[in-house]
């Protein structure tokens, strides 16, 4: 059965186990391509197309709307219409989901933490250490963690060498922040860049991780090959402290979840998971006088107090800006605001976390930025 190709059940991020079939995008009899959206599944975190890694005819859909399965089950079968349809039916009915005990060792080691300036810092490490490959360096934006990105790190990481860290505050780190200020915080980010070995790095940031690499472009160009920007800060006046203060304030799902919600195009993305995972870090010691200490420094009275991205034209790195027409936090009125020359690229139906929304596509653009 060599010309049977298996379409299986995606591992986005290493702590998936499993995910639920939405629904198929693509009928039987259809002829994939590579890079083609064939079904929407979701997972705890938040629903996402899959794209076929492989192109060929679509003999039979395995799986079915509604059914959850763990990763690497069989969601699909690809074959040329040459093969009978009893060898479709016995290789379906052969079909064994490998075991995932293989990659918690693989889960464990992804894992990292370094201590910056007394600070606890959780990390991400893919793509291997080849010093040859370009290193990316993702950063979330406030309230987030290093898993905003849980799409996008994986597909990087084929070409790249890929990092992403919980900031000061955030997720996994240490529940204090080394100031209020983007320039404290870029400056932080170095100082996480020597500990870990990154000499240079292609920035990626979202929202407060966007003006915080706008700054770092600004303050330390010597370390910054380019930025890629997620409808960032520091590109206009007005942010939403509905969803900033907001987020500082709820502490039951109720409060939560109109707060979250305000980051989606749809807002039916927001998981009772995602709530749940949210509330358990922020009723973390510290986590709230962190997050309201940034919030006053950065986003007090719904002002941004700093705008490093009027000054990205006259840093001269390449600058790709993205950002979603839907968006509740940051107007996307904003990305006009691109210094001359950069590419942008605006999303007509996503919000703020386009890097989720528009996983695919993004990752398409990211692929391009960093190659040119």
């Amino acid at each position: 059965m060599a010309e049977i190709t298996p379409i299986v059940m995606p591992k986005w991020g290493l702590s998936m186990k499993e995910g639920t079939v939405n629904e198929w995008l693509v009928e039987e009899g259809t002829e994939i391509t590579v890079g083609m959206p064939i079904l929407d599944v979701e997972t705890d975190k938040i629903a996402n197309a899959v794209e076929a890694p492989d192109a060929g005819l679509l003999r039979r859909r395995v799986a079915s709307a509604g059914d959850t399965l763990p990763v690497k089950a069989l969601l699909g079968v690809l074959a040329p219409s040459t093969v009978s349809d009893a060898d479709v039916d016995a290789y379906v009915a052969s079909y064994v989901t490998p075991a995932e005990d293989a990659d918690e060792g693989e889960e464990a080691a992804a894992y990292h933490f370094a201590d910056v300036d007394g600070i606890r810092v959780r990390y991400a490490s893919r793509g291997g250490d080849d010093a040859a490959r370009p290193v990316l360096l993702f950063i979330h934006g406030f309230g987030g963690d290093l898993d905003n990105w849980l799409f996008n790190l994986d597909a990087l990481a084929e070409k790249n060498r890929v990092f992403a860290l919980d900031l000061p505050g955030h997720g996994q780190s240490t529940p204090k922040v080394p100031g209020t200020s983007l320039a404290d915080l870029s400056k932080f980010v170095g100082k996480f860049m020597d500990v870990v070995g990154i000499d240079k790095a292609h920035l990626v940031g979202h929202s407060m991780g966007g003006g915080i690499a706008a700054q770092m472009a600004v303050d330390q160009p010597s370390r910054v090959e380019s930025v890629a920007l997620i409808s960032p800060s520091g590109f206009g006046d007005e942010v939403n402290n509905a969803y900033t203060e907001g987020f500082v304030k709820a502490e039951s799902r109720r409060e939560l979840k109109p707060v979250v919600e305000l980051l989606f195009a749809n807002p039916e993305l927001v998981s009772r998971q995602m709530l749940d995972d949210l509330l358990k870090y922020k009723r973390l010691d510290g986590v709230t006088d962190a997050l309201a200490s940034l919030n006053g420094g950065l986003f007090a009275g719904g002002k941004q107090s700093a705008k490093p991205g009027a000054q990205l034209k006259d840093v001269g790195k390449p600058v790709l800006v993205i950002w979603g027409e839907k968006d509740q936090i940051i107007p996307v009125a904003h990305a006009k605001n691109a210094p001359s020359g950069a590419t942008v690229r605006v999303f007509d139906d996503a919000g703020h976390m386009s890097q989720m929304e528009k996983a695919n596509e993004v990752n398409a653009l990211l692929k391009e930025h960093v190659s040119r």
